[in-house]
């Protein structure tokens, strides 16, 4: 049984997925084939709800960000209240249409590249979230680096973000973040602010590591334990409360903060069921939340979460491949382990 009742709120990214299977990259200039296109729901909110929502319905579930007045924004609206989502915090701009990523889908490998429209989350402002209303035992927001405006810097916490997870401990509430990966960015200037106001970090090994100008894998393009442990160490001291938690292909990893570190190989999924990966490290992170909000183990947790990131790769989008708690479990039991 949950150690909390009130449920989880998820703020932050919403967008919509227009994702394209490709059957190569082609370098510049050059032409590769569209095979299919489909429409899903993307971004941080909708795809950790959305997957959350799916693995167990009684879980409360609502949803804060900003959308278009658009057919997008109605679309992805539409599909979390579908789930039973509370999405009386998504707001509706009258002047920037909603958010949409290009995932381009190499159908060999299920590997997927972005090409991103911020849309409204560019002008989404933390001073637009109400946090009177808001009555849960966690919240998880996301992402740093995709949300202008929470990014930025602030004088007196470092960065909107930290702002906003403050002001939401303060009300009593856990807090949880995520990252996006990003090229050409400071990552330490923008991410290490908010670490002192996170009960919870959950994200990639590229995003932790680049905090600190760690590489996460040795030159024969392994993980680096060792190099990933001292990553999250480093992310557990700058000031996140319980539990530093990262994925990555091979491998799920976590700190606790009494020091422990854990980690958990992928399950071993044949390449002629994967779908794509879209999406995938949202599934991760809702598993992840499932364990946390159950008072699961930590080695429970990377369980649950990789089988939650396992299941999504049975799809081409984000959060159709997502399974009740039931069959995710029995996954464990289906499939083999990777080795690092």
């Amino acid at each position: 049984m949950a150690a909390m009742k009130k449920g989880i709120t998820f703020a932050g990214t919403v967008l919509v997925d227009v994702v394209k299977q490709i059957d190569f990259y082609p370098e510049m200039g050059m032409l590769a084939n569209i095979t299919s296109v489909s429409q899903a729901v993307g971004g941080c909110v909708p795809n950790t709800a959305i997957d959350l929502a799916t693995i167990d319905p009684s879980i409360p579930i609502s949803a804060i960000g900003k959308v278009g007045k658009d057919k997008y924004g109605e679309y992805v609206v539409e599909r979390m209240q579908a789930k039973g989502i509370d999405t009386r915090g998504v707001l509706f701009s009258d002047t920037e249409p909603t958010a949409f990523t290009d995932v381009m889908n190499l159908t060999s490998t299920g590997e997927r590249t972005f090409f991103h429209c911020k849309g409204t989350n560019k002008n989404f402002e933390p001073s637009e979230i109400d946090l009177q209303p808001i009555d849960c035992d966690l919240l998880h927001a996301g992402y740093i680096l995709l949300l202008d405006r929470f990014d930025a810097e602030d004088p007196e916490y470092g960065t909107g973000m930290a702002r906003f997870l403050h002001d939401v401990q303060a009300k009593g509430i856990k807090t949880s973040v995520d990252v996006t990966s990003s090229s050409g960015v400071d990552y330490k200037k923008i991410i290490a602010p908010a670490l002192k106001y996170c009960d919870y970090i959950i994200f990639n090994e590229i995003e932790c590591c680049g905090i600190w100008g760690i590489e996460p894998y040795t030159a024969d393009k392994k993980v680096d334990l060792a190099a990933m442990e001292k990553a999250m160490r480093l992310t557990m001291e700058a000031g996140v409360k319980e539990k530093v938690i990262v994925h990555c292909k091979k491998a799920g990893f976590c700190l606790d903060k009494s020091g422990k570190f854990t980690y958990l190989t992928s399950l071993d999924i044949p390449r002629s069921e994967i779908r794509g990966s879209v999406g995938a490290g949202d599934a991760f992170c809702a598993g992840s939340l499932y364990g946390i909000y159950n008072g699961f183990e930590d080695e429970q947790i990377l369980e649950f979460a990789i089988a939650a990131a396992s299941a999504n790769l049975f799809s081409e989008n984000s959060v159709d491949g997502m399974r009740p708690k039931e069959e995710l479990l029995k996954l464990n039991e289906q499939y083999g382990r990777e080795s690092l």
